[in-house]
C-alpha cells in the first residue's frame, strides 16, 4: 500500500494505549526484515532514516528502499526522518517523499529550538506532513553519563506544554530517562514524568534510546503516554551478530548473500519481539483497516 503519514497512526496509538514501532533501517536487508516482520504481525510500522543513513546510502536510495517495501506491503508504513538537525535536511526529505519529518533542536536554547522547529512545521503542514519535535536531552551512552546528568536533562512538563503551543508539532520526543546507544537494558524511566508530559503536551509522545531501557518500564511508559518507540541499537546488534554467525557458518563462501540472509533473519526476530512488546501486533485488519480495542476498524488515508 502507499506510504502513510505518522499523524493518524500516533493519534490512534495515543487513544488505544499502544505504541507504534519506529525502526532505523540502514540497508536493504534491514528494510526487508522490518517490513516483513510488521506484515506477519499485522502491525503498523515506521521506518526511520537518520542523517547518518543518508550519508551512508544516499537520500534517494534510502527513501527508495522504503517506498518499494511499502508498495508491496498490506500494512501501513511510514517513512520518517530521524533526528533531522537542520532546515535543509527536512526540506530535502520532504522533496524525496518522506511522510513524516523531525527536527531535533534539543541542543539549542529553548527559544531557538522553538523558532527552528516552528519553521519546519510551517513548511510541512501545508504539504500534509506531520512533524516530530524534541525537548529535553536524551544523552549518549558514549559520553559515560551519570544518573544525575540523565535526571537533569529530562523534559519539563510545563515547558513541554509551551513548546507544543508555540511550535504546533504533531508529536514530541521527550527525555524521561533513556540514553542513546546503550547495549544493556539498564536505563529506568521516570513514569510519573511520562504521565505528566502526556497531560501537559496533549500530543503523542516519543521515546528515543529504547534499546537500553528496562522492558517493564517501556510497557509502563506506553500505558502512560508514549505512542512511538524508536529502536536502532538493538537491531544493529542483531544484524552484526547474524552476519558474524553467517561468516562463521560459511567461512569459505564468497557469496555474501548467505551471511546477509542470516543477518536479515536476526533483525526480523527482534522486530517481531518489539512489536509484541509495544502491543501493536494485530492492530491491522486483513483489508488494511485499523483494528481498535473493541474490534472496530477504520481505513487509513495514504499520504498525498
Amino acid at each position: 500500500m502507499p506510504l502513510v503519514t505518522s499523524k493518524e497512526l500516533l493519534q490512534w496509538a495515543r487513544e488505544e494505549r499502544f505504541a507504534v514501532g519506529a525502526f532505523n533501517a540502514n540497508n536493504m536487508e534491514m528494510v526487508q526484515a522490518i517490513v516483513e516482520a510488521a506484515e506477519e504481525e499485522r502491525a503498523p510500522v515506521i521506518l526511520q532514516v537518520s542523517q547518518g543513513a543518508i550519508r551512508y546510502a544516499g537520500l534517494a536510495f534510502a527513501a527508495g528502499l522504503v517506498k518499494i517495501a511499502a508498495a508491496q506491503a498490506t500494512i501501513p508504513v511510514v517513512l520518517h526522518l530521524d533526528h533531522g538537525y537542520d532546515f535543509e535536511q527536512n526540506v530535502l526529505c520532504l522533496q524525496a517523499g518522506f511522510t513524516s519529518l523531525m527536527f531535533d533542536g534539543s541542543k539549542l536554547p529553548f527559544e531557538e529550538n522553538v523558532a527552528a522547529t516552528r519553521r519546519i512545521v510551517d513548511i510541512a503542514h501545508p504539504c500534509g506532513l506531520p512533524v516530530e519535535g524534541e525537548l529535553g536531552k536524551v544523552l549518549q551512552s558514549t559520553d559515560k553519563v551519570t544518573p544525575e546528568e540523565v535526571a537533569a536533562a529530562m523534559t519539563d512538563p510545563a515547558q513541554a506544554r509551551l513548546f507544543v503551543q508555540l511550535t504546533g508539532v504533531d508529536s514530541l520526543a521527550v527525555a524521561v530517562g533513556s540514553v542513546h546507544a546503550m547495549r544493556q537494558r539498564e536505563a529506568r524511566l521516570d513514569i510519573d514524568r511520562v504521565a505528566a508530559l502526556r497531560e501537559a503536551a496533549g500530543v503523542p509522545l516519543v521515546l528515543h534510546g529504547s534499546s537500553g531501557v528496562d522492558e517493564g518500564d517501556i510497557v509502563a511508559a506506553i500505558e502512560n503516554g508514549i505512542c512511538k518507540v524508536n529502536v536502532a541499537t538493538y537491531l544493529n546488534q542483531a544484524f552484526v551478530d547474524g552476519l558474524r554467525a553467517g561468516l562463521a557458518k560459511y567461512p569459505d563462501e564468497v557469496d555474501p548473500r548467505k551471511s546477509l540472509s542470516m543477518a536479515r533473519d536476526a533483525v526480523k526476530v527482534r522486530v517481531k519481539e518489539k512489536l509484541r512488546l509495544f502491543k501493536s501486533s494485530g492492530r491491522i485488519a486483513p483489508g488494511g483497516g485499523f483494528v481498535t480495542a473493541v474490534g472496530r476498524s477504520a481505513e487509513l488515508g495514504a499520504a498525498e
